[in-house]
């Protein structure tokens, strides 16, 4: 018969859209980086001296926005393959 849904298609139905939604959270620290990234470039560009400093401070704020796209992308799997 079609049209009818068991159990373990809801519940596969469930954890896609689940692993979607927390996918959602990689967009903001995409985006974050972008902007970082950006202004960082702005700043060398005007303050060549400050250059080194400048990368240094934006590659450590890159990898702790990075972070939370993993940890997003570590609840999607946990979503999937777990729950």
């Amino acid at each position: 018969m079609e049209g009818i849904i068991n159990g373990d298609d809801l519940i596969n139905m469930g954890r896609a859209i689940g692993a979607g939604l927390a996918m959602i959270g990689a967009a903001g620290p995409g985006i974050g980086i972008g902007i970082v990234v950006g202004g960082a470039v702005q700043a060398m560009g005007r303050n060549p001296d400050a250059a080194q400093l400048i990368q240094t401070n934006m590659i450590l704020g890159v990898a702790f926005a990075e972070a939370v796209a993993i940890y997003a992308l570590v609840v999607a799997l946990i979503i999937i393959f777990v729950i």
